[in-house]
């Protein structure tokens, strides 16, 4: 494995024991709270490969059920986090799945509420890091040590160019950026990590432009 970072061996501050079984799964915790836009009441989780066979001993499902609650990486709820679910009156069911993915460390996350439901697929690839790799059957890439965008659209002209144009009026690089739709002209969505902060001005501007019905911002 290359290493890019010393923190990619010796991991980010965090409460232990596992840089990808701990932070890593908060992160993805997080980031899916953050894309849901908001706290979900019923939360379906389903680990493979090395998250299904170690959870329980690296406290993996505490961590992700943190991240979903809003808890950092090193927060000392942590530990709680399943005992403040159930006080919130969360429903959170647990699974495992024996399929066969690409990553060792992967977990979906269906997640709901009386009018919304979202899935998302995260893994941890190591050292505190994490990436979102799915949203409802989008095949993305986004990481949660970058600043990105998502936009929730419809597949129609101008979309892209008026969002792209956005963003380079206010100075803002595109660092990496991809588009997905389910078929021509229906539901579409588009990642952008940026080399800059995002300000709120920005998410405001990007919801005015028509056939968008949605923009996650992550600032790093």
């Amino acid at each position: 494995m290359k290493y890019t970072s010393v923190f990619d061996i010796i991991g980010p501050a965090m409460i232990g024991p596992s840089s990808s079984h701990t932070a890593g799964a908060a992160k993805i915790g997080l980031m899916a709270r953050k894309i849901f836009n908001g706290q979900p009441r019923h939360i379906e989780v389903v680990f493979y490969r090395s998250f299904a066979k170690t959870y329980k001993g690296h406290g993996t499902d505490l961590a992700l059920i943190g991240g979903l609650l809003g808890y950092g990486v090193n927060s000392p709820h942590l530990v709680q986090a399943a005992e403040h679910a159930a006080k919130l009156g969360l429903n959170i069911a647990i699974t495992t799945s024996e399929e066969d993915v690409t990553h060792p460390n992967t977990v979906k996350i269906t997640m709901a509420n009386k009018n919304h439901r979202l899935t998302v697929v995260g893994i941890s690839p190591g050292g505190g890091r994490a990436e979102i790799i799915s949203i409802n059957d989008f095949n993305i890439k986004i990481s949660a040590d970058n600043n990105f965008l998502i936009i929730f659209h419809f597949d129609r002209h101008g979309v892209i160019a008026s969002a792209a144009k956005l963003l380079a009026s206010e100075g803002i690089n595109i660092g990496y950026m991809e588009v997905a739709r389910k078929s021509r002209g229906s539901e579409a969505l588009m990642t952008i990590e940026t080399d800059q902060v995002i300000p709120e001005r920005i998410t405001k501007e990007l919801k005015k432009i028509p056939h968008v019905t949605n923009v996650v911002v992550h600032n790093k």
